[in-house]
């Protein structure tokens, strides 16, 4: 059985596989615990997930900076494994590109694969913004578009979209060094265009040619969008590999992704004890089996002995780069995220809880109480508990309401609450770190008033459904956390696990009643 409970809430790429390990499906997420938690609550998938399912033993996962990242991501994956469950497009292409050509007077045209000559920019996965982006770069350099040179000018050259090199109305030298802002242009490098820009939108304003100002403000939008590049499906001359760690405790947490052709394809991750220089040590042994790539992105700079050993060991020059800013710094930073989530999420999630409730340790075991009824009938109490941010299953209970007739989830809370802890006391068992309540304030105070009467000193708070509100002993005002943050989502997470537990019960008492 596949266990989601640890996944994330974030952008990105999950694959199922088998037990050899081999990659049956890749697929994208916005969230990935919600997307990959659905296989598993459907009754009824198409025979061919079915298929996908009964064959999966393991998930992995790749999380994204957003959803566009992800597409791309998945995107790659799917070309490079090729998963059997996926869909089997041979003339699949690529997401399209700006290319400029290696002709003489160079053109630029949409291109989806980058077999031929020229240079390449993207991809883009926005077909609207792409055509925009060619668009403003034509007019604003007059680069040609036509497939051949014509022996008299086109509409575009009377239009003032083309410099018109067919005719001679521009030098050589002068169109190369137009092509060669544009290259700038889409490489991101826009920064002294778009001041030129700017001063000209001023000039035009100041003499009230509004249109044109409006027109050089669109093009200042358009080139400052293009700074925006895609990370997860950069165009590269060679291979990457994207390494980064972390230390906590007595342990160094690593995690290699893998660019192959442009494309990240994989990732690997290791666990050690850390000594004096661990990372070289690392580089040395994991470089010792695995491919050497063109180029390594690094955390901290290493020794020039390594550097030459991985260049005898490539075969050819290895370059090491250790990057402050720009995309390559983004994806070191996303190593580092993907570390985080996929050794310490769970944990993190259970600080930030413990930070925003003001506790002195983390909650490391939390149980949660929630009660289900229609109408007073068949009242039902459950205790789901989560044990270092994940559910713990074996120790849930669930509890048939006793003392309490009729509509009052205020005294079947104090029941379930009572009946929970005076038998933990009674066995000297572990209390937890945090008891939370489904409810309000009258809910929080029935809880808080049955764990004094045992003698037992336990945080305790009410989660409110209508606007996630946690409710504190002894504090006349709720906190209101952001939704989003990881504790709100936390708390949430276990809220809806007891309400789901509930329900369950009571169903069942409920169909029990409805047989007899």
């Amino acid at each position: 059985m596949i266990d989601i409970a640890g996944l994330p809430e974030e952008p990105g790429c999950y694959l199922f596989r088998d037990g050899a390990g081999t990659i049956l499906y890749v697929g994208k997420a916005k969230n990935l615990k919600k997307r990959v938690g659905s296989y598993f609550q459907k009754r009824e998938c198409d025979a061919k997930t079915k298929k996908m399912l009964a064959k999966s033993a393991s998930l992995d996962f790749m999380v994204t900076s957003n959803e566009v990242e992800a597409l791309i991501l998945e995107n790659s994956l799917i070309k490079t494994h090729q998963p059997r469950y996926n869909i089997d497009l041979k003339d699949a292409k690529q997401y399209a590109y700006i290319r400029l050509t290696d002709d003489e007077f160079p053109r630029i045209c949409i291109a989806r694969r980058t077999a031929e000559k020229g240079t390449y920019f993207g991809p883009f996965v926005s077909a609207a913004e792409r055509d925009y982006v060619l668009s403003l770069v034509k007019k604003t350099f007059g680069l040609r578009s036509c497939r051949r040179l014509p022996k008299k000018p086109c509409l575009r050259y009377h239009i003032r979209t083309c410099s018109a090199p067919c005719i001679g109305a521009i030098t050589a030298e002068e169109y190369t060094e137009d092509v060669r802002r544009a290259g700038l242009v889409m490489k991101g490098k826009t920064r002294d265009l778009v001041e030129s820009l700017k001063q000209e939108m001023e000039n035009y304003s100041s003499h009230l040619e509004f249109e044109k100002a409006m027109t050089a403000r669109n093009q200042i939008h358009a080139l400052e969008n293009l700074s925006e590049r895609q990370d997860m499906a950069r165009k590269g001359a060679g291979d990457e590999d994207i390494i980064n760690y972390y230390i906590h405790g007595d342990s160094a947490y690593l995690m290699v992704f893998n660019i192959v052709r442009g494309t990240l394809a994989d990732k690997r991750e290791f666990v050690f004890e850390p000594g004096e220089e661990f990372f070289e040590e690392f580089l040395i042994q994991y470089y010792s089996d695995a491919r050497v790539p063109k180029e390594l992105i690094l955390p901290e700079e290493v020794s020039e002995s390594l550097r030459e050993y991985l260049s005898v060991t490539r075969g050819n020059a290895v370059t090491v780069t250790v990057p402050v800013k720009g995309a390559k710094r983004r994806l070191l930073d996303l190593v580092k995220k993907n570390i985080e989530i996929a050794f310490f999420g769970d944990r993190i999630k259970a600080a930030e809880l413990g930070e925003l409730l003001a506790m002195d340790t983390v909650p490391e075991v939390i149980e949660c109480f929630d009660i289900s009824h229609i109408s007073g009938t068949s009242v039902v109490g459950s205790m789901v508990q989560f044990r270092g941010g994940r559910p713990d299953k074996k120790n849930y209970r669930r509890f048939r309401i006793k003392t309490v007739e009729g509509v009052d989830d205020t005294a079947a809370i104090a029941e379930v609450v009572r009946r929970r802890y005076s038998r933990l006391k009674t066995e000297n068992a572990q209390l937890p770190d945090l008891v939370v309540i489904d409810g309000g304030r009258g809910q929080l105070n029935a809880g808080k008033k049955e764990l004094r009467r045992l003698g037992l000193d336990i945080p305790v708070i009410a989660l409110a459904k209508r606007n996630e509100e946690i409710y504190t002993p002894g504090s006349a005002y709720p906190i209101t956390p952001d939704r989003r943050e990881k504790s709100s989502l936390f708390l949430q997470e276990i809220r809806d696990e007891a309400h789901r537990f509930a329900i369950s019960y009571h169903r069942l008492l409920r169909g029990k009643k409805v047989m007899q």
